[in-house]
């Protein structure tokens, strides 16, 4: 019997502890288990602490490492299975670039060709990146480019909230080891996901936005220029404002 409940036990700390690497602190429970800590008739759920069921599971305790390089922190996640697409990967696809790199490229997701490679942007999304990179005096040596998710979403489809929410603390390591002094995120999925906000393509472009001090320029991801040609000319303007800042800030 003990051994029972201390493998259940082990279960339930590691689905709490998945948790708070997504950023959650808190659980729902029915009321019959809530009273073991509280005593409250009034509704058929509640939510309770993670500290509350066990006192050393805390946000502090699980928090993401924080890694010497780049490689070692790919090493350590690369078998991520943490949301459904890393079952259906072919290959994790961390990012590439320069480790010294002061401006940072961010995609939505991995797509076939990504997928098959592990690395992003290298289908044709990625050879209209690369145009656009050159054309603003820049190539891959020079930055960093990843995505909002690392494993290719079935069907190419939009990377899932939860999805987006599971890898996100990832990436955040990611920027905390480049310490890059610009972010352009690349489409409004990758806005969203970066920044945390619902709000139109339209609404993002133009103007800065801001993600744990660094600053973030917000345009069109180069496969919606490969659908919509007639987009080049607005991207344009905003690599031009990229590259000026970028230049303002290095020089």
């Amino acid at each position: 019997m003990n051994n029972k409940l201390d493998n259940i036990n082990d279960l339930l700390r590691r689905a709490l502890a998945s948790q708070v690497e997504m950023g959650l602190s808190e659980v729902v429970i029915s009321r019959k288990t809530k009273k073991r800590f509280e005593s409250d008739g009034q509704s058929s759920v509640a939510s309770v602490q993670v500290s509350e069921l066990f006192p050393d599971l805390s946000t502090e305790s699980l928090g993401h490492a924080e890694y010497e390089s780049l490689d070692s922190h790919n090493a350590a996640i690369c078998n991520c299975l943490k949301c459904p697409l890393g079952s259906t990967r072919n290959k994790f696809v961390y990012g590439v670039g320069n480790p010294n790199a002061k401006i940072v490229f961010i995609g939505e997701g991995p797509g076939r060709e990504e997928d098959l490679k592990g690395e992003p942007f290298v289908g044709q999304a990625g050879k209209l990146l690369d145009k656009i990179l050159a054309a603003i005096n820049f190539d891959r040596t020079q930055v960093y480019i990843a995505n909002i998710v690392k494993c290719r979403p079935p069907e190419n489809r939009p990377p899932l909230p939860a999805e987006m929410d599971a890898c996100f603390p990832y990436l955040v390591e990611q920027l905390r080891l480049l310490k890059p002094k610009l972010i352009c995120a690349l489409g409004r999925t990758a806005a969203m996901g970066l920044l945390k906000t619902s709000a139109p393509l339209g609404n993002m472009r133009g103007k800065w936005h801001d993600f744990k001090g660094i600053k973030v320029m917000v345009t069109y991801h180069p496969a919606a220029l490969l659908r919509n040609p007639e987009w080049k000319k607005d991207t344009w303007e905003d690599m031009k404002k990229l590259r000026a800042h970028y230049d303002e800030l290095v020089n």
